[in-house]
């Protein structure tokens, strides 16, 4: 074999290596972003608001305007659940910054113990990323007894920069909607695929102040 063969396939081995090792590298941070997605999926609607998802604050704003927002709730809950579960104000109306509190009840009417947990939206769902929430029964394990009621608090408020959002411009009226698991369903349902029964809102309900907030 010849000096200028053995160079020729020294190199070809080189190529081989580095494409293999670029395969590999290319595996790895392809497993390392499906692993990353659903967490990194979950930071960017916090933060985005995207799909509805609301925000969370750890305190009210400075500024409250002298302009007002309708607030509805709606309430859903998935097959097998056993629950009546409804807002108690199905609307509030507010200024825009103030911070008010709504509740939801909840009754067991089984005959057997359950566990639920709750799921929620906004919509518009670009609404989402001014709506702040300070309190909320959202994601929590909750197990009632037979024949137990339960009312669950919502505190919060509408970020003053929603006047500023272009795709919000008309906007007058928010609707906060909710929708409670039986607590083995929730890693796989979604409120379509359980098809939930609504107990919610009347969309010809009038809006009411609540003075809780």
């Amino acid at each position: 074999m010849s000096i200028v063969e053995t160079a020729t396939d020294t190199a070809k081995h080189r190529a081989n290596v580095r494409i293999a090792a670029a395969c590999l590298a290319f595996f790895a941070s392809m497993v390392g972003l499906a692993y990353a997605s659903v967490p990194l999926y979950e930071l960017f609607c916090r933060v985005t608001g995207y799909g509805g998802t609301t925000q969370v604050a750890d305190a009210a704003p400075v500024q409250v305007l002298d302009r007002t927002i309708n607030v509805r709730f709606d309430a859903n809950t998935g097959s097998g659940l056993g629950w009546d579960f409804a807002p108690v104000d199905r609307a509030v109306t507010l200024k825009i910054g103030e911070t008010t509190q709504v509740s939801y009840a909840a009754r067991n009417w089984r005959d057997m113990a359950t566990t639920g947990s709750a799921t929620f939206n906004v919509t518009p769902q670009a609404a989402g990323a001014y709506f702040n929430k300070m309190e909320c029964f959202c994601f929590t394990e909750t197990t009632l007894e037979p024949g137990e009621e339960m009312e669950m608090p919502v505190v919060f408020f509408i970020d003053p920069a929603i006047v500023d959002a272009k795709e919000l411009e008309g906007v007058s009226t928010i609707t906060l909607s909710y929708t409670f698991f039986k607590i083995d369903e929730t890693a796989s349902a979604s409120p379509v695929d359980t098809a939930p029964t609504s107990t919610g809102l009347d969309a010809e309900q009038p809006a009411k102040r609540d003075n809780r907030g």
